[in-house]
């Protein structure tokens, strides 16, 4: 019996998640489904251009998962494209992972997806003032990559 599939972290959400051909009914059409996760991959890989270590890393899981995930995703898209498939995006095993800046004393941290989004805590400060910090990346090769809200130190 396979062991249960491990929980992979997610950083990006989309809030498109249907595409379909133009002009094409949608009850003509056959359908594949990507997971979130497998858009995480191609999103770190092909679109943030992280090797495929870095990739794992982020996501929580080993670099053979993340290359199985990353084939699994390649092959549905390329299918969707090649034969004018739909694409659905839903479904699979991830936590949502965001890092969010506090308000009071610039203190960035990876919070992981809560029912209640209010309920985020400075980890230093125990304030409850916060925002996303973005693509907030902290320190890489010796040299700090800004995010989007570093305007706010």
């Amino acid at each position: 019996m396979p062991r249960p599939p491990k929980w992979r972290r997610v950083e990006f959400l989309p809030v498109v998640t249907y595409f379909k051909p133009a002009g094409v009914p949608l009850r003509q059409l056959d359908e594949v489904v990507l997971t979130v996760e497998e858009l995480e991959a191609l999103r770190l890989k092909d679109i943030e251009g992280l090797e495929q270590e870095d990739c794992a890393e982020k996501m929580g899981i080993s670099r053979p998962t993340f290359f199985r995930i990353l084939n699994s995703a390649h092959s549905k898209v390329a299918d969707a494209l090649v034969k004018g498939k739909a694409i659905r995006i839903e479904g699979g095993k991830y936590h949502f992972s965001q890092f969010v800046k506090c308000l009071k004393c610039g203190h960035v941290w990876e919070e992981v997806q809560k029912e209640n989004i209010q309920a985020f805590e400075c980890p230093e400060c125990h304030s409850t003032e916060w925002v996303p910090a973005g693509n907030h990346r902290g320190w890489c090769h010796g040299h700090r990559q800004r995010g989007p809200f570093d305007y706010l130190d």
